[in-house]
């Protein structure tokens, strides 16, 4: 796997919490890791992969899943290998947090879905779960409480309210203690309410 990865923050190997950044597409690495001067992650080394050509996969996440083959399972295994090296370096999975904006979102959740643990927590602004429909068979493992926030728009031009609702049903099926914010027109972006409920929920934790 050759996927590029940015980092900042705390250097990996002196650092006891890391931070997964996930961008959107045809978004950047480097536009992701903007968005952590917002954040109380101070203490965190901060790890960003970047897509080929700027996406992760290249259809809609509510697309047939094959048709963003192979583009989707490589992007899956290029998380799992960040989560490896980061492992690799002494940080255990409840250490490890996962943050991602719209497709970056999605893949976050669907990532974590996968493989469900007791992660430090996942903010997702604007994301679901993956696929023509939810495919709970795909899905396994306990998040035992780990904080998810998902933040969203209604109506979101690319990901529907109704798949937030379902991704969060599946979510605290496996476990995780979710929080969902539907926000009134806010358009495809990221507020400064989605960023103050991520820092309360996940990122100031103790």
């Amino acid at each position: 796997m050759n996927t590029e990865i940015l980092t900042d923050g705390v250097p990996l190997n002196e650092a006891k919490k890391a931070l997964i950044m996930i961008h959107g597409r045809g978004a950047s690495a480097h536009d992701i890791l903007s968005i952590a001067r917002h954040l109380k992650v101070d203490d965190f080394a901060l790890v960003a992969p970047q897509a080929e050509n700027r996406t992760w996969y290249p259809y809609s996440f509510l697309a047939p899943l094959n048709e963003n083959e192979p583009s989707f399972s490589k992007s899956l295994e290029a998380i799992h290998q960040v989560v490896v090296a980061i492992q690799q370096n002494g940080i255990e999975k409840e250490n490890i947090y996962f943050l991602g904006f719209s497709q970056g979102a999605c893949l976050a959740l669907e990532f974590t879905a996968r493989n469900a643990a007791k992660y430090g927590g996942v903010a997702a602004f604007t994301g679901g779960l993956i696929g023509d429909k939810v495919y709970e068979n795909h899905y396994n493992g306990n998040f035992e409480n780990t904080p998810i926030f998902i933040g969203t728009s209604d109506p979101d031009f690319h990901v529907p309210v109704e798949r937030v609702n379902e991704s969060e049903a599946v979510l605290q099926k496996l476990g995780a203690d979710v929080t969902k914010k539907i926000y009134p027109n806010m358009g495809h972006t990221i507020s400064q309410d989605e960023v103050n409920c991520a820092n309360a929920l996940i990122f100031n934790k103790k």
